[in-house]
């Protein structure tokens, strides 16, 4: 009838338009496919599966539109622009206290950081597209590797190290540690090397006998850490649970006393001789290992290598 649109010309009109879509996307899904292969072996989905199928642990499966907008852009590497290290160094929240020697003049602590910090660095350095990390069994040792991409060079760049069971987990503890171990060869808390023998007396924590040892229920973290252009710990403050200082490292310490983590060194010395800390104090006239200077801490250390290891 005369004023009706053509029912055939309107069906016609509409298969025409889904045929044109439908070559539109036939054209983008070749496109997709050509930058796919194109697309560096590892980075995408089943070039990540081949790579390695036993034990592997990849931390993405990118779809190659995915990785156009967050993979390094060429030219980046590993390095960064302008050469800087591109790993930054732990902030305090990121950093753990662990108590190391306990008696009842006070406690030792030391410095740590757990697997979910590096998985987080490794994210927000490299894109969570930009690094990888594998498992594998090498006579009973479980080893990790991580692989970050060099845009520069256009490969992956591995870094692997063992890992040490723990007493309570081992397999999850080799597993950790084996990746954690991996991280510190590319530089993820290096800085913690550097800290110094950090030393709470007893007048700040609480100290209890328990058997034949002492225990602590206090629990402590880091309120604040500076480093040097070195990337060295300069100044360092520590609180307890109910937000009270207990530990504070102002400036940078003496030229030489830094070596092997400050004064790392001397308290592994004293375990392997069996010489006291409160014996070293006694023989330099100081009050806490607080006031371990440079040269007292080379003259112990030297003093200390001396020493015949103490009988099993």
């Amino acid at each position: 009838m005369e004023g009706k649109p053509d029912l055939r010309q309107e069906l016609a009109k509409k298969a025409g338009k889904i045929k044109e879509r439908e070559q539109q996307e036939a054209m983008q899904g070749m496109a997709m496919q050509g930058a796919q292969r194109e697309a560096p072996q590892g980075i995408g989905g089943q070039g990540a599966y081949r790579q390695g199928m036993a034990m592997q642990e990849t931390t993405n499966n990118p779809s190659t539109a995915a990785l156009q907008g967050a993979c390094p852009k060429q030219g980046d590497g590993i390095m960064g622009r302008l050469g800087r290290p591109a790993i930054r160094p732990l902030r305090a929240e990121e950093i753990e206290c662990r108590v190391s020697t306990i008696n009842e003049r006070g406690l030792s602590l030391l410095l740590f950081k757990d697997a979910r910090v590096d998985q987080r660095i490794l994210d927000e350095t490299f894109t969570p597209f930009g690094w990888k990390r594998t498992r594998q069994c090498i006579d009973g040792n479980l080893y990790c590797t991580v692989e970050i991409w060099d845009g520069e060079k256009g490969q992956w760049i591995a870094k692997q190290d063992v890992g040490i069971a723990s007493h309570s987990e081992k397999e999850k503890g080799q597993a950790s540690d084996s990746f954690k171990r991996a991280c510190f060869n590319w530089g993820l808390g290096r800085e913690l090397y550097t800290a110094p023998f950090i030393w709470v007396p007893a007048g700040v924590a609480n100290i209890q006998p328990k058997g034949d040892r002492f225990v602590t229920p206090d629990r402590f973290s880091v309120y604040s850490i500076g480093y040097s252009p070195q990337r060295e710990i300069t100044s360092l403050c520590i609180i307890n649970g109910k937000g009270q200082k207990v530990y504070e490292l102002k400036g940078q310490p003496e030229a030489g006393a830094s070596t092997e983590g400050w004064m790392a060194a001397l308290e592994r010395e004293l375990m392997r001789t069996g010489v006291t800390m409160e014996a070293v104090l006694e023989r330099y006239g100081i009050e806490s290992p607080g006031q371990i200077t440079g040269e007292i801490y080379r003259k112990a250390l030297n003093s200390l290598k001396k020493t015949a290891t103490q009988a099993a």
